[in-house]
């Protein structure tokens, strides 16, 4: 299997991770793509240009990452990140949903300084993407997840959105939220695939 992604998207690092921990990872190539380069043939891959995308042997393609971690799952059983049924499952996938939203209002801050000039920013859309990223954030302080013997897609996608945070926005949310700091330090120790999945 060949993965389309690259170094810095949390998106594609919760994928790596997944892979990691269901023992996949010498089943996936892992190949670096450039969003932004229209010869980059990512866009025939996934007409959408985004990644993660994964190219199975068969040549199918799946995307985005909660369909490839999902994916992932079914191709070792089922049931080890992602639980098959009942409360737990979606406990599980509404935590996922929290952090990838973290992850989306992240990155469409980013575009904004990347893609508009300075004078040209509209403060009040990077304000409504923070907003996002700060209930969330008060929301996990308040009632950090439990961490499993087996971490499931939830808390991995939770510690991928703060890793984000730290890379993009150098650790700000770090001091007004304490117990989430701990409960990352707890995860990074417990899971050996975080600091081995971080970008560089």
């Amino acid at each position: 299997m060949i993965l389309r992604s690259s170094p810095a998207s949390p998106f594609g690092r919760k994928v790596k991770i997944a892979a990691h921990i269901l023992g996949l990872l010498d089943r996936v190539k892992i190949v670096n793509a450039d969003t932004l380069n229209p010869e980059d043939d990512l866009r025939q891959q996934n007409p959408l240009g985004k990644i993660p995308t994964l190219i199975l042997d068969s040549g199918k393609v799946i995307y985005d990452s909660r369909v490839i971690v999902e994916y992932f799952d079914q191709y070792v059983g089922g049931g080890r990140l992602i639980p098959a049924k009942g409360d737990d499952r979606f406990d599980v996938l509404v935590m996922q949903s929290l952090a990838d939203g973290i992850m989306d209002a992240a990155i469409l801050q980013i575009y904004e300084i990347r893609f508009r000039a300075e004078e040209n920013r509209e403060a009040k859309w990077v304000s409504h993407q923070a907003g996002k990223i700060d209930r969330a954030l008060a929301a996990l302080d308040a009632h950090p997840p439990h961490i499993t013997p087996v971490p499931h897609i939830g808390t991995i996608a939770i510690a991928c959105a703060l890793g984000y945070l730290d890379l993009r926005f150098e650790g700000q949310w770090r001091n007004a939220h304490p117990r989430l700091v701990a409960w990352l330090d707890d995860f990074s120790a417990r899971v050996p695939a975080y600091a081995a999945t971080a970008p560089h």
